[in-house]
């Protein structure tokens, strides 16, 4: 092994923002906050997501591609009908497609349905 995966960091205008909401999405703690950067994560010594201030960021402009993706994150629940409900009152945006999602500063992601092989999740 070379490395190890620190945190997936993600451009956008409000980093606080952004952070609350994944982390009610998630159902993990905000454990870093600095005035551009942001991290969730399941404690302060765990690899995680991070928010990183961008003034300029363009939102993606899924699904025609204009601007690209950047990035997205597939999110396992036990029920994608269910959790929509709940994302969008977390301040998502339904986006075309089964399960698709923008985020509060544009970064598409997905609800997935929790693969057989997965452990259940709790609430």
């Amino acid at each position: 092994m070379l490395g190890r995966l620190h945190h997936v960091a993600l451009d956008c205008p409000d980093p606080m923002a952004l952070a609350r909401f994944w982390s009610r999405l998630l159902g993990h703690p905000i454990t870093y906050v600095s005035d551009d950067w942001v991290v969730v994560s399941t404690s302060s010594q765990a690899s995680g997501l991070a928010f990183q201030l961008a003034p300029d960021h363009r939102p993606p402009t899924w699904p025609d591609g204009a601007v690209p993706q950047q990035i997205h994150f597939d999110v396992m629940v036990e029920d994608v009908a269910a959790a929509t409900p709940q994302v969008l009152e977390l301040g998502a945006t339904k986006l075309p497609g089964d399960g698709v999602f923008a985020d509060p500063a544009g970064h598409p992601f997905c609800l997935v349905k929790r693969p057989e092989w997965a452990a259940p999740l709790s609430s």
